[in-house]
């Protein structure tokens, strides 16, 4: 026997008939808090400052590659 049920109804009719809790809220705050961040750290994108980021982190990796590779060759 098979028997088929379709059911019309919104997500939020769904939601509130299986019991599940209504998240929406919640996710527009998460977004607007992620939206605030994104705009506060915009200037870190710029392309001088990734510049700047990259060549000062590359000049202390090869910093401390040199420092090992030093102390490797020391007896």
């Amino acid at each position: 026997m098979k028997v088929n049920v379709e059911v019309e109804c919104t997500p939020e009719e769904a939601r509130a008939f299986l019991g599940l809790p209504d998240v929406a809220p919640l996710n527009d705050h998460l977004v607007a808090e992620m939206k605030r961040r994104m705009d506060e750290n915009m200037s870190a994108m710029q392309p001088d400052e990734l510049m700047k980021t990259w060549t000062s982190f590359g000049m202390q990796a090869q910093d401390q590659f040199r420092k090992l590779m030093e102390a490797a060759v020391k007896p």
